[in-house]
């Protein structure tokens, strides 16, 4: 008799995309920049020139596509 394991079709961690490269987030690439968001809020309560983005396009320059990077700071 034939046995079937359907785990044996499943893909492993190393085949399943998580980087920049692909479209797909994992989610430590979520909670990370939140949790950085979070502790510059903390520090700097007191300070209103900074500015902490998250998965945000920013478009240096109009004839180039835009950079998306998972968190980007600005100060001053």
């Amino acid at each position: 008799m034939l046995e079937y394991n359907p785990s044996d079709c499943l893909p492993c961690a190393e085949e399943l995309p998580d980087s920049d490269d692909t479209p797909v987030d994992n989610e430590l690439q979520d909670l990370i920049p939140s949790l950085l968001k979070a502790v510059l809020a903390l520090l700097w309560e007191k300070r209103w020139d900074w500015f902490f983005g998250v998965d945000m396009a920013i478009y240096y320059h109009a004839k180039e596509p835009a950079i998306v990077p998972d968190g980007f700071l600005s100060v001053g």
